[in-house]
This record gives C-alpha cells, structure tokens and sequence, in this order.
C-alpha cells in the first residue's frame, strides 16, 4: 500500500506540479487559522512545493508569518485602516470583488474583511484575472495611503477634468499591487492530459485525498458514496438528498471544500434569499453559487407560503417565475440531515424522507424531484484516521476544475452500451443521466472510459434513483408501482436490474403462525395513507366484559369494535356451538404500526381475532384481513385494491384474506401483483372466519 500511495505521489508531481499539498499540514494550521482551506493550501502549495522536510518545516513557517502579518479579521477592520494611515502603504490579505462602475467608467474593488467599498483599481487586474469580477478571490494587496493627494485637492475634486465626463474624488486609499492567493484560472485540457498518467483506482484515491479523506481506510463502497457528494458541484442542476447519522461528515463538503458552494445552515430561509428579491431586482442564492446545500433538512422553513412550491417548479426545471419574466439558475440543491432511528425501524414504520418537515417529506411530487438518495447510514463515522495526511490536489485547484467541468455534458454516455429498462419513466432517466454525466465528469474528465466501468457507474446511479422510487411507492401508492429499475446491454440484449440493499430487511408481518387472537389487516389510516395495523388479544375468567386499548378516544374506531362484539354474541353459535362471550371477559390492543392514524375498518379484524381467541386457534401465517362487516353481516368490500394489496406485498403478507365482491377491482391490479399472493376469498363474516383459522 505504502509503495502505491509513493507512486500516486511521484505521479502527481510530474503532471500537477505546483497544484497539489500534503494535506496533514493543512489541518496543523487550519486548527489555529480561521482563514478558508483553499486559501491555505494555495499558499502550502506555493511555499511547502517539495519533498524535503526542512524546506516544508520553513514553508510552514512563512505560511503562518504571513497569515499573522497579513491576514485581515472583520473585527479588526478599523485597527488595520489605522496602521496603513501611520505606515502610508500595507500589505493585506483579504477577498476582493472588482465592479465596473459606469458613472465614473473605472473599475472599483470592495473589500470583504476590511469593509472597503469603491477602491479604484488598475485596469490590468481585472483583465488578466477575471475572477476577480465573478464572485471575487482571495488575494495578497499592496495598499497605498494618499494622504498629500488629499491636501493638494482640498476641496475633493482634481483640476483636470477633460479625460472622463465626471471624475470622483481623488481617493484616500489606492492599490498598488494584486497577487490573487487563489488560482486565477485553470487549464481544463492541461487536467485531462494528466489525468491519462493514473488508473481509475489511482484518480478515485487522490480525489478523496483532495476533499481531506484517506481512501486506505475506505472500502470500495464507501469511496463511490462519497464521490456521489461531489456530483452537485459538477453537475448543473442536481437534487441530492443524503440522510444518516451524525458526524459522517455530510456537509464538510459543501462548507469547507468548495468556495462555489453555500450551506445554509438551520434551514430558514424566504423566497427572496433563495431565489429572487423582487424589491432590489437581484438574484439569490441559486443564481450566486453552484450548489445550495441545507444543512438540517428537519429545521427547513420557508417564511413565505409559495415556498416550497417555487422551489419545486425550480427543481424539475431550473428556472422559476417571479413577478412578470422567468428566472433560469444552475445551482444544484442539496438536503443534509440526521436520521434519529435504525433504517430498519424507518423502513417498517414510516419512510426513509421521514426526518423531512410534513409539508416536504410527505409530498411526492417533490420528493420525486430528488435525483439521489445517498445512504448515509453506510458511511462510516470519522475518527482522525479516516482524515488523509498524504498529498491531494489544492482544493482551490480542484473546485475550479470542477467548475469548469459543468460547463461539459456527458449524459449520453449511456447510449453508447446500454439502453435504460421499460420501468424508468422521464423523471428517473432524467435522473439516472445525471449521476452517470457527473461521476465520468469526476472520474474520466478526458472522457476515455470502458465498458465495463461505465457499467459500474449505472449499476450505482440506478440504485440511488431507485432508492427515491422505493420510498415514493410507499407514500404515492400504484402511481409509482415501477421501481424494478433495469439496464440493457446493446450487444447481447441481457436485461439486468438492480436493487436496493436495505430493501430486504424485516417485515412488519412475520413468517410463522402467531399466537391465537393475533391478527394483521390493511386498510386506510386515519391520515388518509394505508397503513398496516395489529390486534392482540387476551381472554380471562368473566361476564361478557369487552375492553379496547390503543384507541383513545376515537369514537368511529370503537363503534366498529363494538359491531364486532354485538355480531359476535348474536352469531356466535353459528361458528361454533362451544362459542360463549358471556362467561369470558376480552381485551384487544390495537396498534397503529406506521403511525398513520388508526384504521376505523376493525369490525372484521375484530371478530376474527376474538373469535381466535376464544377458540384457541391461530390464524394462519403471514396472513392479512381486508374487507369489513356491518352489523348485520354485510360485507363491504377493501377501499382502493392495488395500493391495498402493495402495501401487503410491502410489508411480507403471503396470503391475503378479501371479500368475494372486491373480485370487480381486479382489472386494477397489475398481474405480477396479484400473483404474488395465495388469495383467499371469503362470502360472510363466518366464512371470513373459518378461512382466517384454516377451518374447512
């Protein structure tokens, strides 16, 4: 390993010499620095660019003099002006952005940290780096104080007045020199020639020790789950969601790495902000930056109603409406935040959007708008070892060649081996083409790849897609009932598809015979989803006494128990003559196990488990109740069969009890869901029963 890593090294420095830095230095200074990363390591690569420990121990040095010296804190603003008063010149560090202010027809610099606004500045500085008026760059600036200019023109305007229409005052303060700390430009060509010396495990391993990660102690699975958070940075336009457990690094990216990327932090945010201010007429945040990223999805709230619905028209398409034109940006999304519980409890219980608020996690059609769910809970948590100390890219280097890459399209890489399966509809091809664009983009930016690992690429895309269809099936219904998502080879015409790991844990409804009074149905919750639902029984020595818990004070849910009960000592001889309710007091607990709200169709469930109970039978395995009685016996057939009968199959049911009049919704259930069932059909509550206990 150690000889690898020695030959990645001693091929960077022949092909990216000068644009590369060890990374442990950057975490000696960066803990006593609060300057950003990429300007830190701009200036380890100009002063530590050797292999010799002395000339980096002396680099080291230099760096942090000049960071002490130089570097200017916002709340020190007023005690610098006043040291370059005293001295007449300075050299600061500070991020510049140059405007060009057409009144005066000169270029002007605003100063971040020192607070400076409208210094005038030589023409050459914005020409020969034009950085400097897209956004700004953190620079190292000669400041000069002209205090005689100031006296000589007391009154504030110079007597030569014929070169420009007005003049400005002779300005107080003026620049005399520009060194940008951050990489001016970059050679996009120059990056895809280097990129030929190194095999794709080579260039996966110097991209994670570019963003601060050591790829040694990362399986394979981990790597390509980390470079999938890189894909908003280089891919316009694209939605990622990553939800897991806490300290797995999950915004470090999009805070320290890139300077192109913003995350807002607590999730507050208003309409003007995010995407347009209809007073000033200025862009917000999508328009300024190339990725948006939310850290905290749970705290996301928009001060304005409209919200989230123009952030939804924004993410299928790009572009936004606000007062009378349409706005178009390129800025990716991103949603960060914490699952609280085991992915298995999620997956049995609600979905994997849970930690979402309501009015985002419960909305398909904007969940539907994610290209990729990234399972956080597989990435593990970082300790110090898992932070590189080898030599990466400088991460300036890397966002700008990163940048530069979004300006390249590489979706249609597919066609040329694969064709997608019959189940993916626009929204998840749309999706799937994305992620494969940007991770070639990451991993052969001079686009040369095989076949063979542009297969790898879709097999991962396709399951991050896959996994927001999984989970808007659970939320939508039969609307998004095609999620076996596949891909076609075009030479052979094999049909391959892929799935989701976590897909095939426990079940709500267990293999094996349950205890008698033990029953399952599906029906519609309270919140109008359909949920599963579990009645548990116990009998003891009585006189006829029937309680109910779990049903609160719901009075449609207990009105339908109670049709049970009166049914059940009406008939009770007419299923078995050793039948008798009145000498046996009963207590059922019902459970809402998705916590949907409690189901008010419990009068069949109801009587079958007391039934159950009474005679000491169990009801078969595995299996679920649909349909209701009233209380004269009347079957009433399931609500809504197909989405019925998915969350069923969903929830590890394998035979499916249903009245014989639901037979007429059959044409709305899709064949290959119909068959994964033994479904038995039932003509009265009695038959319901006998069916339910196995009794011919």
């Amino acid at each position: 390993m150690e000889d690898a890593n020695i030959l990645i090294n001693k091929k960077l420095r022949q092909n990216f010499d000068g644009k590369i830095v060890r990374k442990d230095l950057t975490k000696k200074i960066k803990e006593g620095a609060n300057v950003p990363v990429y300007v830190l390591e701009y200036l380890l690569g100009q002063y530590c660019n050797s292999d010799d420990e002395e000339i980096i121990q002396s680099g080291v040095e230099s760096v942090k003099h000049i960071l002490s010296d130089n570097f200017v804190r916002p709340d020190e603003s007023e005690k610098v002006l006043s040291k370059l008063r005293q001295r007449g010149s300075m050299r600061i560090i500070d991020r510049v952005t140059v405007s060009l202010n057409l009144r005066y027809d000169e270029y002007e610099a605003t100063f971040s940290n020192l607070g400076l606004e409208g210094v005038p500045i030589p023409e050459e500085y914005p020409e020969k780096y034009d950085r400097l008026l897209c956004g700004g760059i953190w620079c190292i600036i000669q400041l000069e104080y002209n205090a005689q200019e100031e006296m000589e023109n007391a009154i504030g305007f110079t007597a030569d007045v014929k070169s420009k229409k007005k003049k400005k005052e002779a300005p107080l303060i003026s620049i005399s020199n520009i060194k940008p700390i951050q990489m001016p430009s970059v050679d996009i060509n120059e990056l895809k020639e280097g990129r030929r010396a190194f095999s794709k495990e080579e260039w996966i391993d110097i991209l994670l020790r570019s963003i601060g990660m050591e790829p040694d102690r990362l399986s394979e699975r981990e790597k390509w789950l980390l470079l999938l958070r890189m894909v908003p940075l280089v891919e316009n336009n694209f939605n990622l969601c990553e939800l897991g457990p806490r300290s797995t690094g999950k915004s470090h990216i999009y805070k320290e790495v890139s300077p192109n990327s913003i995350l807002v932090s607590g999730g507050q945010t208003t309409v003007a902000n995010l995407f347009y201010n209809m007073g000033r007429h200025t862009m917000g945040l999508v328009g300024l930056w190339d990725c948006v990223a939310f850290d905290e999805v749970a705290g996301i709230n928009f001060k304005d109603k409209d919200g989230i619905q123009i952030m939804k028209d924004y993410m299928a398409s790009g572009s936004f409406a606000r007062g009378k034109e349409e706005k178009a940006a390129s800025a990716s999304m991103v949603f960060v935040g914490n699952i609280n519980q085991s992915v298995d409890v999620l997956l049995k219980t609600s979905s994997l959007f849970d930690p979402f608020p309501p009015e985002m996690g419960t909305d398909t059609a904007f969940l539907d708008r994610m290209h990729c769910y990234i399972p956080g809970w597989e990435i593990p948590k970082f300790r110090p070892e898992h932070f590189t100390n080898d030599y990466g890219f400088i991460t300036d280097y890397l966002a700008e060649f990163i940048r530069e890459l979004r300006k390249e399209q590489y979706g249609d890489a597919i066609d040329k081996y694969f064709i997608l399966g019959k189940n993916l509809n626009q929204r998840d091809t749309i999706a799937v083409r994305k992620m494969v664009g940007g991770l070639v983009k990451l991993i052969y930016p001079n686009g040369e790849y095989t076949k063979q690992e542009l297969e790898e690429i879709i097999k991962i895309s396709l399951e991050m897609r896959r996994r927001v269809k999984e989970q808007l099936k659970k939320l939508g219904g039969m609307e998004f009932y095609d999620v076996n998502f596949s891909y076609i080879d075009n030479e052979s015409f094999e049909e391959h598809y892929v799935s989701v790991p976590e897909q095939g844990g426990g079940k709500l409804i267990p293999e094996g015979m349950l205890n008698p009074g033990q029953v399952y149905t599906v029906s519609q919750g309270k919140s109008g989803m359909i949920g599963v639902f579990r009645m548990e029984s116990q009998m003891l020595p009585g006189n006829g006494k029937f309680d109910r818990t779990g049903l609160g004070s719901d009075r449609e849910c207990k009105e339908a128990t109670n049709t049970a009960y009166s049914y059940l000592k009406a008939n009770g001889k007419r299923i078995s003559g050793s039948l008798n309710v009145t000498t046996k007091d009963y207590v059922i607990n019902y459970q809402d196990l998705q916590g949907l709200g409690m189901s008010n169709k419990l009068a069949l469930p109801t009587l079958i488990a007391l039934s159950s109970i009474t005679l000491g039978k169990p009801v078969q395995s595995s299996l679920v109740v649909l349909g209701e009685i009233s209380i004269s016996g009347t079957m009433i057939k399931a609500d809504n069969l197909a989405d019925t009968l998915q969350v069923c199959l969903d929830s590890g049911a394998k035979k499916v009890l249903l009245p014989q009049i639901s037979a007429v919704d059959f044409a709305t259930v899709p064949a290959e869901l119909m068959s994964s069932f033994n479904l038995i059909f039932y003509q009265s509550a009695e038959d319901a029963v006998f069916k339910a206990l196995g009794v011919e």
